[in-house]
């Protein structure tokens, strides 16, 4: 795993590299069941619901519960699905309804797993939540609920 960070007021920008094929990555980001397994950034936490419907103009809804017990839910709306290699959405929490953002996901094969660029841009300062933590923390959680080779 590697994972490399940009940040600016407005957005963030995530490299990061799975070793795990992209047919898998794509699958961890599009399949519910899978997204039950890694979805939220505290490493204790655990997803309560994941309903995606993946498909321009689909949308998405995943609460997950952080080892404080609070409950989180955030929502989108798919703008562009591109199999295995992009997904475009919008991104809002419920608690925080007036304040939409977007992510852009990037899928690449690489030959030793995926790389993956992340970009959560439209950050207008209303949120009070850690982007780049919480997405590098996610990831972390993404890498370590992967299938490993033996």
């Amino acid at each position: 795993m590697t994972d490399m960070a940009e940040n600016s007021k407005s957005s963030i920008v995530i490299t990061h590299h799975f070793d795990a094929p992209v047919e898998t990555i794509w699958a961890a980001w599009t399949d519910p069941a899978i997204v039950r397994r890694w979805w939220g950034s505290d490493p204790n936490g655990v997803v309560t619901s994941a309903e995606l419907d993946v498909h321009v103009g689909g949308h998405f809804e995943i609460s997950f519960r952080d080892s404080t017990g609070d409950l989180h839910t955030c929502h989108g709306t798919y703008l562009r699905v591109a199999t295995k290699t992009e997904l475009d959405f919008t991104w809002a929490w419920k608690a925080e309804p007036h304040t939409i953002s977007h992510v852009n996901v990037a899928f690449a094969a690489e030959r030793a797993g995926t790389a993956m660029r992340f970009v959560h841009s439209e950050l207008s300062g209303g949120s009070d939540h850690d982007y780049a933590q919480g997405w590098r923390r996610t990831f972390g959680k993404l890498d370590r609920a992967l299938p490993h080779p033996l």
